[in-house]
């Protein structure tokens, strides 16, 4: 890890939502299926030749009736167009986009800089889930939103409320007085393949019911952002305005809701990703129940596991959550989680990548239990949390203390005094007073406390020398910096 890691630079790529014109942008160191529509396409191919181990690939499938799709479903796809306002500070971007109204904020002379209201118009997508108007559409679509208008494909116009919106999914849910309106079937996400036909219906840029088609690129992505989502990748065509609308399979089954793009640019880069149908549902289901969304936690904050890091773990490939630090008084800490455990599996799932934890958190309610298999000094232990609810208020992230120290890395260290103890909040640790060598490329800096080595607790440079030497190619250092704390792998081979 290199030092510009360690202090979190900046994403080169921007994560953009696909949606609101104008500006409303949507823990991981990082069912509701419906009956199947009639036939809207030709059935799809399957192996040729039954009871053989190892079927045939059909190079002769016909492709999805995206036409008849459309036909069908295009009506319940409606554009929605936002108003509001929100404060900023300085010349706001929209009004950059006018010459003379940026001319005018400088002829106005100093003091005009302050926190103002500014205007937000905004323009996405949504789909119709039921008869009676219940809308189906992204939280940062209706973000600071005032009024909130829907239309229909017939050129209808509805005021709509806003029933309540989650920015941790990025799904809303709105409700427009009418009758007998068209509406989508929904899909099962788990029955989606990598590889099958989608085809996305939205408002790119304000160009009303647009249809665009791809294949499904990956599912169960997880995005360097706040969210827990797992969300599906396709390289359908997404751009600002298809937000919050649906993505269809090839029997026309809404599977996901289009959220954001990854790009360079601000458009379409081929990577685009979409919020399962079963999470939206999930959450629209509390919405229109309780007008609010309630999200489990279990309290820590995790990273990715490289092969250093599986290597000084003793693990048997770069898989799992490491746990980096434990809330005080969470659900994590009561189960006897621990920095340095590495979770492999919850409730039954492989946990391959660090942010498939907050999505299996995500798929659970307050109050339930998560099981884990954990891995810890090199044996497994089955651990077993009864998640708490995200909104309750925590206390700051403070994990149980860890220790660290070597020679052979090129680490100058000494313990911790009184003071200094309390200032950075741990039982005991070492001060980093110089370094070099290995540890100063894994990005180690002077000043850092180091707390463990290898998930093991060190209060003394004898016995982190100790441990050191112990190690065959690499060691695991949870080093605290300020308020965090993270595992950076050092080669020491």
């Amino acid at each position: 890890m290199t030092q510009a890691q360690l202090k979190a630079a900046p994403l080169v790529l921007a994560l953009l939502a696909a949606g609101v014109v104008g500006g409303a942008g949507v823990e991981v160191l990082h069912n509701q299926a419906q009956a199947a529509p009639p036939a809207v396409m030709a059935p799809p191919a399957t192996a040729a030749g039954t009871g053989t181990p190892t079927p045939a690939v059909v190079t002769n499938t016909a492709m999805p009736d995206f036409p008849l799709i459309t036909q069908r479903y295009g009506p319940a796809v409606v554009n929605i167009s936002v108003s509001g306002t929100r404060k900023s500070m300085g010349i706001d971007s929209e009004v950059l986009s006018d010459p003379f109204e940026f001319f005018r904020r400088f002829q106005q002379g100093p003091g005009h800089g302050m926190q103002r209201e500014v205007p937000v118009r905004g323009m996405g997508s949504g789909f119709i889930l039921s008869p009676d108007g219940i809308v189906l559409t992204n939280a940062h679509v209706v973000k600071d939103a005032n009024e909130v208008t829907v239309k229909l494909t017939d050129r209808r116009e509805f005021r709509a409320k806003v029933l309540g919106s989650d920015s941790k999914t990025d799904v809303a849910v709105l409700k427009i007085e009418a009758k007998n309106l068209p509406v989508v079937t929904l899909g099962n996400t788990k029955d989606l393949r990598v590889g099958e036909w989608v085809l996305a219906i939205g408002s790119p840029f304000g160009f009303e019911n647009t249809v665009t088609a791809g294949v499904v690129s990956a599912k169960g992505r997880t995005l360097p952002d706040d969210s827990a989502v797992p969300f599906i990748q396709t390289d359908v065509a997404v751009n600002p305005g298809n937000s919050g609308g649906p993505l269809f399979n090839a029997r026309g089954e809404v599977v996901g809701v289009n959220s954001q793009i990854y790009s360079q640019s601000g458009g379409y880069q081929g990577v685009s990703f979409a919020i399962p149908i079963d999470v939206a549902t999930r959450v629209k289901d509390q919405i229109v129940k309780t007008g609010k969304v309630e999200h489990a936690r279990l309290g820590v904050t995790v990273q990715e596991v490289n092969q250093t890091l599986a290597d000084s773990f003793k693990l048997d490939r770069p898989e799992g959550a490491l746990v980096a630090s434990v809330e005080k008084g969470s659900p994590a800490e009561k189960a006897g989680l621990q920095a340095g455990d590495v979770i492999r599996k919850a409730n039954g799932q492989p946990v391959i990548a660090s942010g498939d934890l907050p999505a299996i958190v995500a798929q659970s309610a307050p109050g339930q239990r998560l099981q884990m298999e954990v891995w810890r000094q090199g044996k497994k232990v089955d651990l077993s949390a009864q998640l708490a609810s995200a909104n309750e208020k925590v206390a700051k992230n403070e994990s149980r203390p860890d220790t660290a120290s070597g020679g052979k890395l090129g680490l100058a260290l000494r313990p911790l005094q009184d003071g200094e103890k309390r200032q950075a909040g741990v039982a005991d640790g070492l001060v980093v007073e110089d370094v070099s060598g290995a540890a100063a490329r894994a990005g180690v800096e002077s000043g850092d406390v180091l707390l463990a080595i290898n998930g093991t607790p060190v209060k003394s440079v004898d016995q982190a020398r100790s441990l050191i030497s112990k190690s065959d190619k690499s060691v695991a250092l949870l080093i605290q910096r300020g308020d965090e704390k993270i595992f950076v792998p050092v080669r020491i081979g």
